[in-house]
């Protein structure tokens, strides 16, 4: 069983017990969190349930681990020929949930 969730301006692929890293969420570690703009859910059955945009009434439930930073992006820009080289770069926060149910 697997769900498809909106979380944090990106869709997420989510299944019971798994951890997945969200855009940072307002919440210490240990906090439940719920994910109320589910795509699309997979029954026990195996038959798929899809919204419009979201399916009415489905949850994603789970509790954060910890907040953290992720990779490194690396932004450089230069002109060829002009001596022209920036180097800027970032780490976005990031928060690690694992998923615990999936309500329909």
């Amino acid at each position: 069983m697997f769900a498809i969730v909106d979380a944090g301006g990106r869709q997420e692929k989510v299944a019971p017990g798994a951890v997945v890293k969200v855009d940072r969420l307002e919440a210490e570690a240990g906090a439940k969190v719920t994910f109320d703009k589910v795509l699309l859910v997979e029954t026990e059955d195996g038959s798929f349930v899809s919204g419009a945009p979201y399916v009415k009434g489905a949850s994603v439930t789970g509790v954060v681990l910890a907040q953290a930073q992720g990779k490194k992006i690396v932004v450089f820009k230069f002109k060829r020929r002009k001596g022209y080289r920036r180097t800027k770069g970032h780490r976005s926060q990031i928060t690690h949930v694992r998923v615990e149910s999936i309500n329909l």
